[in-house]
């Protein structure tokens, strides 16, 4: 596999425009699944402390014969752990558990707005980026409305907001906010959930077409809309024809038939009601 690409950060790191999502991979597998990831080229892996495996993540940079300078580790801030002090304590707690000194993103999971804890919580990931703990700091299932009142409350604009974002559901106007603040829109459930997406009779032309995976087409789409896209997989063909999708590109015709499929349709929560504290 050739190097993945990388994407500049408005602090100055870059970001690896593929990584390897980790969400339901069971706790068990993890090293596994992770040290498979790094063996076919991945360096970008996106955890989460609400996923409940960051220890295996741990052990397969422990294991990996990868330098960790070259390795892009991101976790999340459980929606429970949302405040100043717990944020501080929650991260200190993910960075024990993987046997690491800082991770590269940090990002607050999801805004919980009727708890309205997390202007608190990235004040906390501000000092935690001060403090060397972290390198870039962000969020993830913010809302346009949610990413203003963090950036007015501290004058720190996120990196990262790591959203829902399929070719059924294309937030047209939280990437526009994204693009005009300077933040990096990345991509979870890039793929959507598989089935109705990978059978889409327009995705499934533009693959022939190409010659390519419907798979390849969509991540294709992500990386040329300038996103990043972090796919699950735990198979290692899978994992390698996720990211092999840099040695072709779509025109804009195909770009165009994709933006078209945009239906609106969620297959997550919708961060303006989840509140799961659990």
């Amino acid at each position: 596999m050739k190097i993945i690409p990388s994407l500049p950060l408005n602090d100055g790191h870059r970001i690896p425009q593929i990584g390897l999502g980790v969400w339901q991979v069971p706790a068990g597998d993890t090293a596994r699944v992770v040290g498979t990831a790094f063996e076919l080229g991945y360096r970008h892996v996106d955890g989460a402390a609400a996923y409940g495996n960051e220890e295996g993540i741990g052990h397969a940079i422990q294991a990996s014969s990868v330098a960790r300078e070259e390795l892009f580790i991101t976790t999340k801030l459980r929606n429970p752990d949302q405040g100043y002090d717990s944020a501080l304590r929650a991260l200190d707690a993910s960075l024990a558990r993987m046997g690491l000194d800082r991770v590269d993103l940090y990002l607050i999971h999801w805004p919980c707005p009727r708890h309205d804890r997390f202007v608190d919580s990235w004040k906390a990931l501000v000092q935690a980026r001060a403090d060397g703990k972290v390198r870039s700091i962000g969020v993830s299932n913010f809302r346009a409305q949610d990413i203003d009142r963090i950036i007015d409350a501290t004058g720190v604009v996120p990196a990262v907001n790591q959203i829902e974002l399929h070719p059924l559901l294309q937030q047209a106007g939280l990437q526009q906010q994204a693009r005009a603040q300077g933040i990096v829109t990345q991509a979870w459930s890039p793929l959507a959930h598989g089935g109705e997406l990978l059978a889409h009779p327009v995705l499934q032309t533009i693959a022939g077409k190409h010659g390519r995976t419907v798979a390849q087409v969509v991540l294709r789409w992500h990386m040329q809309s300038g996103r990043v896209a972090i796919p699950k997989s735990v198979t290692p063909a899978r994992m390698a024809e996720n990211a092999t999708v840099f040695d072709f590109a779509l025109d804009e015709d195909d770009m165009a038939q994709i933006g078209r499929i945009d239906a609106g349709r969620r297959l997550g929560p919708d961060p303006a009601d989840f509140e799961d504290m659990s």
